[in-house]
């Protein structure tokens, strides 16, 4: 048994209601190895799942990425050394911690391109990104596409890979400091959703032209009116849920509004298993290497200072990625 400090939380609702604890982690099983985390990433489903929006069985961890250094091996596990540098994201909750045991099939060897800090804070992004952009849509120069929360974590990975990749990117923001961050990170114009008309702002930034794909991170403010943004045949992607669960569409919605596309994907179905995942890893240490991928950390906090963390990403205090530092 080794000692070690944990986030837990017996009850939905407000940061406060998680604590850092310390317990015994046993050793490895077979098929397990014992990472040490250097680096953990904060993802805003961390904030749905403290919340009960998408409720867990209480009590619980949360978090799903770090890196780290592998500390031990369990029986039968072959590939992976003590020392390896790893990091994870498909290992289920429970990564807001210093020390875990981890399947040995959910890890991915870190190449000397990639740093701890990057991969804790792009690896749930970046892959999020990854499949938006391959497998979702495959994205095409000349493609144009509006990213909402153009300025956040996935957002700015989003705009910066489909940049690279040839598409013209106009990005929404829900704060006009956050206009900055969005533009740099390659939005060509950004609009404010704080404005009633931010769908005829997005059209006169485009001289009228509709998007191929709409990418909402958003849900329940932006949804509707989202998809007055698509152009016809085209492909709406509500892949998050920051201001609340996204309302129901009717169908002949979609029919009246240009014969369109709705779909509600997650990471993880596409990092089902370990070869699909290491392979879609790879795509994405090559972006990052190519300097297609870049992180953006706005804030950084220790494992002590989660309750803080939380709190200054839901009231939007901090524009790009969060790291947790054990």
């Amino acid at each position: 048994m080794t000692s070690r400090r944990v986030v837990t939380l017996a009850e939905f609702g407000q940061p406060d209601v998680m604590s850092v604890v310390s317990e015994e982690l046993p050793a490895p099983m077979p098929g397990e190895v014992r990472v040490r985390h250097s680096a953990i990433g904060f993802n805003f489903i961390d904030i749905y799942q403290r919340k009960g929006i998408y409720p867990l069985p209480l009590p619980t961890g949360l978090g799903f990425e770090a890196a780290g250094v592998v500390d031990a091996l369990g029986a039968g596990v072959t590939g992976i050394r003590t020392g390896d540098r790893v990091a994870y994201m498909n290992a289920g909750v429970g990564a807001y911690t210093d020390l875990r045991n981890v399947p040995a099939d959910k890890l991915v060897a870190l190449p000397d391109t990639v740093s701890d800090a990057a991969a804790a804070t792009l690896l749930f992004k970046g892959m999020t990104a990854q499949y938006l952009l391959r497998k979702t849509h495959a994205v095409q120069a000349n493609d144009l596409l509006l990213v909402h929360s153009a300025a956040g974590g996935v957002g700015q990975i989003l705009t910066r890979w489909a940049t690279a990749l040839g598409a013209t990117v106009v990005g929404s923001t829900g704060s006009p400091r956050k206009r900055e961050a969005a533009l740099a990170a390659g939005c060509v114009d950004v609009v404010d959703l704080n404005d009633p008309d931010w769908p005829q702002a997005f059209l006169a930034a485009t001289g009228g032209r509709k998007a191929r794909v709409v990418y909402d991170a958003v849900g329940k403010d932006t949804l509707i009116r989202s998809l007055d943004c698509a152009a016809p045949f085209g492909l709406v992607v509500c892949y998050g849920a920051s201001s609340g669960k996204a309302p129901a569409v009717d169908p002949e919605l979609l029919n009246k509004k240009g014969c369109l596309f709705l779909t509600r994907p997650s990471v993880f179905p596409h990092n089902a298993d370990a070869a699909t995942f290491r392979a879609n890893a790879a795509d994405l240490f090559d972006a990052i290497a190519r300097g297609h991928v870049t992180v953006d950390i706005g804030g950084r906090f220790s494992l002590e200072e989660i309750v803080e963390a939380h709190r200054a990403a839901e009231e939007r205090r901090i524009g790009g990625a969060i790291l947790i530092t054990p």
